[in-house]
């Protein structure tokens, strides 16, 4: 059990497309049973969770991940995508790096941890079957229910691949909110060559946009980089020269850093339209509030943890997308760190076996860390 190369290959061959399962939660469920885990499985919706503890009182520190992945694509794989085949020492299929292996990784890092004798604490588990897609009936429910039933760790480590090149170069200690606004303006339509009798909403739109992008939003701030706003679509579906349209649309997206809400930054984005469109409509969809995990003891401890594995001393990131650490972050600190992620989502998605080995190694060193 302390070799991840046999669960991961266990876990690649379920071809868990999201939102199917395809009996990777199975799987991983009886290698942690075999550990002496306790399981519960968790439906919600059509979505598979579980979360899976050990150990009794004292610190309790939750690993967390997901078994769905995206679809192969239509390209045609070297190794077959959910084959689990290792060729030359590297092991293909999709989810290797995101991030099957790494949930291979923390179970066999685990399973190193508790034969090292026991330790007052609880080591626990949410996985997730809902990360690639809408994630509605995934972490943020299982979060819910551990919170119901007296379960939010200490500290929580996500999986996520990290690492851009070589393992151990990132720690990701928090992420940008994400907000998208879709900005639908109203007119009047009517002939070109009679602009006293329309009211072109196209230019109303871009006097609107212009004002949103004419300045930085903000500068950074100490864990992370300038907030940016992205215009995203203009469309107004006209396909002739000599009509003014009665309606434009927009779309745009804002990363935000720390200094922001998605609240806030909605009520500019209406209030901004509005002064150039009274007849206008803004729909907003807040993906995730921004969230930093500031360096401190815990945190410390994965660092050293995966300096001593790898021999890299990890960079604090804030960088990328979303994961479902930024649900995490409401309950308890968190942070990221995973395989090397130059391969995931891309046809041959694959993971060198000695990195996924390294890994184990490094989740063993955390958790004997965190538990000293």
């Amino acid at each position: 059990m302390t070799d991840p190369l046999p669960l991961a290959q266990a876990l690649l061959r379920c071809a868990s497309v999201t939102p199917a399962d395809a009996g990777a939660q199975t799987v991983l469920a009886d290698a942690l049973r075999a550990l002496g885990f306790t399981v519960t499985h968790l439906r919600y919706g059509e979505i598979e969770n579980l979360f899976a503890e050990i150990g009794g009182d004292g610190p309790h520190f939750c690993f967390a991940g997901h078994t769905d992945v995206v679809p192969p694509g239509t390209a045609n794989w070297a190794a077959g995508p959910f084959g689990g085949e290792i060729r030359d020492g590297v092991l293909f299929g999709r989810g290797a790096c995101d991030m099957k292996g790494a949930i291979a990784a923390f179970v066999a890092g685990a399973a190193a941890h508790l034969d090292g004798g026991a330790r007052s604490g609880k080591i626990s588990l949410l996985i997730t079957g809902d990360e690639e897609g809408p994630a509605v009936d995934g972490t943020v429910k299982v979060l819910d229910w551990m919170a119901a039933n007296g379960k939010i760790p200490d500290f929580c480590l996500v999986g996520e691949p990290t690492n851009p090149k070589i393992l151990g170069e990132m720690l990701k200690i928090g992420r940008r909110g994400s907000i998208n606004a879709t900005i639908t303006v109203h007119g009047i339509q009517g002939h070109v060559a009679y602009p006293h009798r329309v009211d072109n909403p196209v230019h109303r739109l871009v006097r609107a946009l212009d004002a949103l992008t004419a300045a930085p939003i903000d500068a950074g701030s100490d864990f992370f980089e300038a907030s940016t706003l992205q215009v995203t679509s203009i469309d107004v579906g006209n396909s002739v020269t000599n009509l003014v349209p009665a309606s434009a649309r927009a779309m745009l997206n804002i990363r935000f850093n720390e200094r922001h809400s998605g609240a806030a930054l909605a009520g500019w984005i209406r209030a901004t339209v509005g002064r150039y469109a009274e007849r206008s409509e803004v729909d907003i969809n807040i993906s995730g509030e921004s969230f930093v995990t500031e360096p401190g003891p815990l945190l410390n401890r994965v660092v050293a943890a995966i300096a001593d594995a790898t021999g890299q001393t990890p960079a604090l990131d804030t960088g990328g997308g979303t994961s479902d650490a930024r649900f995490i972050a409401r309950f308890c600190p968190v942070a990221e760190f995973g395989l090397v992620g130059a391969t995931m989502h891309q046809v041959d998605e694959s993971v060198p076996v000695a990195d996924l080995r390294a890994l184990a190694d490094v989740y063993r060193l955390v958790l004997d860390r965190f538990f000293a």
